[in-house]
């Protein structure tokens, strides 16, 4: 009985023991995704006053009329040291006032998905009017955002932004355009991580075709696709892919938004 008492509890210490070593290993080995809440971050921003969200050059991003694409008013344009040339487009942020007793909501913050370019002015300095240049990290908003976490007359305010996940109702939009060989799709309501960098299509007699960005979330391919169903494959920031297939049914025609299968958070 002695032995058997001896024999268990030299198999209870070899099991504490793994506990306790072999689960920090697995946990050390968890890299949290790059949509997952991040830290909070400095910044500053601004608001300009608009009634109309159509814009008829789509943006740096290309959404065109942010109603219809789905984002509405609670969207940014991003300074240079934010943008990353376009790739950040679809990423959504979380944007709280801080510092300014005087201006800032308590306790509120906004959400915002990045849909534009806030471009540098050389002609001003980075400290003196120059709010989007390098290096600053710049928002700005649409007055109606910009209301939710402070008072208008702050103007140009100290927040904290933070990269969060993307909400999106319905799945991701494929919105094709071009003309003869030259194809194009602007992809947009694009949830989970939000931003894309990277773009496949395929048709019915082709193979899977990589697309290369054109600008923003509009990307392009030299084929010709006429009287082919579409398929899309499209691939996050955070390296999950989705593929959609025969979004677009043969007769589709350029101009035509299809709905596609969407990022589950």
């Amino acid at each position: 009985m002695l032995m058997l008492h001896s024999h268990l509890l030299i198999i209870l210490t070899i099991f504490f023991l793994l506990f306790l070593f072999i689960k920090p290993a697995c946990a050390t080995r968890y890299s949290p995704s790059p949509s997952a809440l991040g830290e909070w971050r400095s910044a500053r921003a601004t608001y300009y006053a608009v009634e109309d969200t159509k814009d008829p050059v789509g943006g740096a991003c290309g959404y065109g009329d942010l109603m219809s694409s789905g984002y509405g008013k609670a969207t940014a344009g991003l300074s240079e040291a934010l943008f990353e040339r376009g790739q950040i487009c679809g990423a959504c942020y979380e944007i709280r006032c801080v510092e300014d007793l005087k201006w800032c909501i308590a306790g509120t913050s906004i959400i915002v998905t990045a849909t534009n370019f806030c471009p540098p002015n050389y002609g001003l300095p980075a400290d003196g009017g120059g709010h989007c240049n390098p290096p600053n990290r710049h928002f700005v908003m649409p007055i109606q955002a910009f209301e939710k976490i402070a008072i208008w007359k702050a103007s140009n305010m100290p927040v904290q932004y933070r990269r969060i996940k993307c909400i999106k109702e319905g799945g991701i939009r494929f919105t094709v355009d071009g003309a003869g060989y030259f194809f194009s799709v602007l992809i947009s309501n694009v949830a989970g991580a939000g931003d894309i960098i990277a773009v496949k299509i395929k048709g019915s007699t082709t193979g899977w075709l990589a697309m290369g960005r054109n600008w923003g979330q509009n990307w392009h391919i030299n084929a010709d696709f006429k009287n082919q169903p579409l398929s899309f494959e499209v691939t996050s920031s955070d390296e999950i892919t989705v593929i959609s297939y025969n979004v677009a049914p043969k007769d589709w025609t350029f101009g035509q938004t299809f709905e596609g299968k969407q990022f589950q958070l």
